[in-house]
This record gives structure tokens, C-alpha cells and sequence, in this order.
């Protein structure tokens, strides 16, 4: 049978074969610390990701290498049931680039302990760990379909907390996690849109652009129409 480290330099070569240097380029074009990657695209990874299927180890031993498309493909393949919150803990602290950070967490979603970790990761001043937090908060609001409108409701004060963080890639997922708790439901939708505006009365400025661009979206008639229409459903 073949090794992981000979089945990961297998990987890292394929990675070097799909990779460019117009690649990596288009990454730090688009704020993409690229400074470890090969240049892959995302449906390449995703294609390799379906071909190898769930691999823990495999996952763990990628993730060790450092390589920026070796660790997103770690996040498709590893195994949410073996993940331990020291494990995710171990990963989180390693984001240093935002689409690291979005395409990992999902995996995350299953955790039993995520609501902790998305308290303590809000709260952690490093930026991408920060990050990860409120990804997950806006992940859960359109993923998670069993938990009830308090969990959303308790994540509201957070990003009232964070609002003021002025790093681009903390006040856009912040946004984030305002806009999809207030699409979640008919129920949630004015407590979002009651802090959204809260926020864009503030006087500081990072603030207000959270609070605004979120009010013009909430406000958005095809938004309390599709809630309407979802809750008369009864999916929502």
C-alpha cells in the first residue's frame, strides 16, 4: 500500500502542475497570500478533493506542509467526526489569508463544540482567526438548519462587539454574518436589521459601513419576501 508521505508528494507535484506564476498573481491581486501557493484554482482542488475522498490522515499530513492549496485541500478531504476543538484550534491559528480561512471552515460546521469556538474566535485579536469566527457565524446561518433563532439572537452582540475592527478582512466577514443572520428567518430579520442600523448611526467610521451596507441589503423588499415565502413554507 502507498505511503501518505509518498501519496503526498504525489499531491504536492499535481499541485506544481496546475499551479502558475498568472495564478498566483491573481491571488495576490485579490488580497491572496500567495506566498506558499502553486497558483491552483479552486475547481482543480475540488476535483481532486472528490477523486481522493475523505482522508483524515491524508488531510493532516497535507495540512502539515504549509503549502496554501495543499491546506484548502486538507479542509475538503479530512473528516468532520475526528475533529477535536485542539486539532481546529491548530488550524484556525495557522489562517493567514481570507479564502484559506472561507474554504476551511466549512468543515468546521459540524462540531459540536462550534458555538464555543465561534465565541472564543470572535474575541481573539489575530486577524484571520477573528475571521473565522464570524465566517462561521454567517455559514451556520445558512447551513445549519436544526438550530433555533436564539442561537443567532446570542450572536448579535458579538458583532456589535467587533463592529469597530478596522481590518478589511474582519469588517467584511462581520458584514457577512450581520447580512445572513438577518435572511435566516421572518423572526430574525428586524433584530438584524435593528442592529444594522444602530451601527450605521455610530460614529466610527468601519462601523457605519457595516451598519449601512447591511441596512440597504435587509431592507431589500425581495428579501422580506423570500422570508415570507420560506416561513410560509415552513422552512423558516
Amino acid at each position: 500500500m502507498e505511503s501518505i508521505d509518498t501519496r503526498v508528494v504525489g499531491i504536492l507535484a499535481e499541485l506544481a502542475d496546475n499551479g502558475s506564476e498568472t495564478g498566483r498573481a491573481g491571488m495576490a491581486r485579490l488580497g491572496v497570500n500567495a506566498d506558499r501557493a502553486y497558483g491552483v484554482k479552486i475547481p482543480v482542488l475540488r476535483t481532486m478533493a472528490k477523486r481522493l475522498g475523505r482522508d483524515h490522515q491524508l488531510a493532516q499530513t497535507l495540512w502539515a506542509t504549509g503549502r496554501h492549496e495543499a491546506r484548502i485541500l486538507a479542509g475538503y478531504i479530512a473528516e468532520p467526526q475526528e475533529l477535536t476543538r485542539a486539532g481546529v484550534d491548530s488550524w484556525v491559528a495557522d489562517f493567514d489569508s481570507w479564502d484559506l480561512c472561507d474554504q476551511v471552515t466549512d468543515l468546521f460546521l459540524p462540531c459540536p463544540f462550534l458555538d464555543d469556538a465561534i465565541r472564543d474566535y470572535v474575541a481573539d485579536e489575530r486577524e484571520f482567526v477573528r475571521r473565522a469566527g464570524f465566517t462561521l457565524i454567517a455559514a451556520r446561518a445558512v447551513r445549519d438548519k436544526t438550530a433555533n433563532d436564539d442561537v443567532f439572537l446570542a450572536y448579535l452582540p458579538l458583532i456589535e462587539a467587533q463592529a469597530t475592527d478596522p481590518r478589511n478582512f474582519v469588517r467584511k466577514a462581520v458584514n457577512w454574518a450581520l447580512r445572513q443572520i438577518g435572511k435566516r428567518s421572518l423572526n430574525l430579520h428586524p433584530h438584524a436589521l435593528a442592529t444594522a442600523e444602530q451601527l450605521a448611526a455610530s460614529p466610527d467610521r468601519t462601523a457605519r459601513w457595516i451598519g449601512r451596507d447591511a441596512v440597504k441589503e435587509l431592507r431589500d423588499d425581495r428579501i422580506l419576501e423570500r422570508l415570507r415565502e420560506k416561513q410560509q413554507s415552513g422552512r423558516g
